[in-house]
């Protein structure tokens, strides 16, 4: 199986495979060589919905999991993921993050916009999603800076939104 990938600025968004992601679940690296060693958590999170989805006969590749690897010495940095496919209304949810060394130049933000670029100039994709915690000002901010709008608060999260182009017969 062809992993997708998508060109970012400094980074290459790596599309991960179900075989990779399971590795990654199970507490492996998925074949790339992280900076400091090893993937965030949330990155195995990711990927365990990955190997779910892929057992359950759900998965679709291009709405994986993508790893963040830089250009300039093939490190793995942190990693963006779709929840899920699109749904009836061309709505899918996105998350992200990053190795604590990796924070703070700008990595999320380019990774995020590459991958929104990439799911709105899609026919199935016409909003993304995503969820940020309040104390998460850093995440809140590579939101905002790639676009997102928030369109909801709950107790303890927001919700932002980022809509694509509107298309004929939408």
């Amino acid at each position: 199986m062809t992993t997708a990938r998508i060109p970012a600025g400094r980074l290459v968004l790596e599309g991960v495979s179900p075989s990779a992601a399971a590795g990654l679940r199970a507490g492996g690296g998925g074949g790339f060589t992280w900076l400091g060693g090893e993937p965030f958590e949330g990155t195995r999170d990711a990927a365990g919905m990955i190997a779910k989805a892929f057992v359950s006969g759900v998965h679709r590749p291009e709405f994986g999991l993508y790893v963040l690897v830089r250009q300039e010495d093939g490190r793995a940095v942190g990693s963006v993921s779709f929840h899920a496919a699109p749904d009836e209304d061309g709505r899918t949810e996105i998350g992200y993050d990053l190795v604590e060394a990796a924070r703070g130049h700008g990595y999320a933000t380019e990774a995020l916009r590459a991958l929104a670029a990439w799911a709105l100039a899609r026919d199935d994709v016409s909003r993304l999603f995503a969820v940020v915690g309040h104390a998460n000002s850093a995440s809140r901010g590579v939101l905002e800076r790639a676009g997102f709008v928030k369109v909801g608060e709950g107790d303890e999260e927001d919700a932002y939104e980022l809509r694509g182009p509107v298309r004929p017969g939408t």
